[in-house]
């Protein structure tokens, strides 16, 4: 009897490998699958983006934050001090722009002056050429004596000199004018130069307080009250609770049949009780050992071939009270539906 059980036994076990291999080699013909998958999202660093002394923190490590929350203050009192400076700087150049004009219309008064003192002064030249004609006549007449032509061509000359002069006094109005409207264009760029400094103070100003820059989960923090920070230091990062995908490392032999938009299969191994459904939405630009810090190098003449692995960006549909829970860095485990 012993004898007839044992290969029955024998038969069943390689009836039973076989109908297990021929079932996996079918269902490796239309899916790829891997365990080597993790869970990504958007981690945002948060950095200080000017030096100074932390005032007051105003979250708790863990624990979710809304985009715009205040979440970090800085001491501000110094860049307070340089954006009245600032101000105080604005509004003396206003000041300066009037005074500049004033100036303008001081030019352009002295200028309507001279004119007028040109009218007077050819008037007058007028009437002592004409006396100077005259007389010239009637000293050739013996008139008059020569002491009164010499007065009146004194007089001639007098008046010529003083409209040379009121000339060259209307010539340095109209300087003064054009100079007046150039101080007044300098002055107004210093108006525009003190408000860009108010404006980069302001700034400055605003970088004292840190908000969340977007809804999710504060991590990492490293920054306690008092601390001194530098500008660009990084604060602590805000992990973002939406957006969670998957990068799968599938061997380079397995990517044959893979194209965007295929359905996936996705299981979380915090959470095998969950399936979750994904696509394929992007293939990586390079193998993950091209990104390594050390990547291989080829040409040494030592050479031996390892299959490669190529990251593959799986977008999930996961239920929302499921998405609040899943973290970047869990393991899970991926099944593509190739064609």
């Amino acid at each position: 009897m012993r004898k007839k059980i044992l290969p029955i036994i024998l038969s069943l076990i390689v009836i039973a490998g076989l109908a297990y291999g021929v079932k996996e080699y079918l269902y490796s013909l239309h899916h790829e699958t891997t365990d080597d998958a993790q869970i990504d999202g958007d981690i945002s660093p948060v950095n200080a983006r000017i030096s100074g002394y932390v005032e007051d923190i105003l979250f708790t490590e863990n624990y979710p934050v809304k985009k715009g929350d205040t979440l970090v203050k800085i001491d501000d009192r110094d860049l307070r001090l340089k954006v009245e400076q600032a101000q105080a700087a604005l509004d003396n150049a206003i000041a300066n722009v009037a005074v500049v004009k004033a100036n303008v219309s001081t030019a352009q008064a002295t200028y309507a002056s001279s004119q007028s003192n040109i009218a007077q002064a050819k008037v007058k030249v007028w009437k002592t050429q004409e006396d100077y004609k005259r007389y010239q006549n009637l000293l050739a007449d013996k008139s008059i004596t020569q002491s009164q032509f010499d007065a009146t061509q004194a007089d001639k000359e007098s008046a010529e000199t003083q409209m040379n002069s009121v000339q060259r006094q209307l010539e340095v109005a109209k300087a003064q004018i054009t100079a007046a409207q150039q101080q007044v264009a300098v002055a107004e760029s210093q108006v525009k130069s003190r408000q860009a400094d108010l404006d980069y103070a302001k700034l400055q100003l605003s970088y004292s307080i840190i908000t969340s820059p977007a809804n999710g989960v504060t991590s990492k923090k490293n920054i306690q009250p008092g601390q001194l920070v530098q500008a660009g230091q990084t604060l602590f990062a805000v992990v973002t609770d939406t957006n969670a995908y998957i990068v799968a490392n599938f061997k380079e032999t397995q990517v044959d049949k893979m194209k965007e938009g295929q359905k996936v299969d996705v299981r979380i191994d915090a959470f095998p009780g969950e399936k979750i459904e994904g696509t394929v939405y992007s293939f990586s630009g390079a193998t993950g050992a091209r990104f390594s810090l050390l990547p291989p190098d080829n040409a040494t003449g030592n050479f031996v071939k390892v299959i490669q692995r190529l990251p593959v960006k799986v977008a999930m549909n996961v239920p929302k009270d499921l998405a609040t829970k899943l973290r970047p860095g869990m393991s899970a485990k991926v099944t593509v539906y190739v064609d």
